[in-house]
């Protein structure tokens, strides 16, 4: 990736993050949580098969033959993503 463009992805991830704890300050200056962020995946039946879809994009992003697999499988991808494994591009 050329360094501009990573230099300027870095920037917006930082302020990024400095908004996010901005929003938690002001939440807790009120003495409330902060809003829980909505699910990045979700499970969708279509025909037989459950299809996990990214909401971020809208894609899919595999496939399940039953509810529970797909639940369990909808689980690990959001704990990926919130350890930044999903989502490098």
């Amino acid at each position: 990736m050329h360094t501009a463009i990573q230099a300027r992805r870095d920037g917006l991830a930082d302020l990024r993050a400095r908004a996010t704890l901005a929003t938690a300050d002001f939440y807790a200056k009120i003495g409330l949580a902060a809003p829980a962020s909505a699910p990045r995946f979700q499970a969708v039946n279509k025909g037989k098969m459950w299809h996990i879809i990214d909401r971020k994009t809208g894609k899919t992003c595999g496939f399940c033959g039953s509810y529970l697999m797909a639940q369990q499988f909808v689980d690990a991808m959001e704990a990926a993503a919130t350890r930044k494994l999903v989502g490098r591009q």
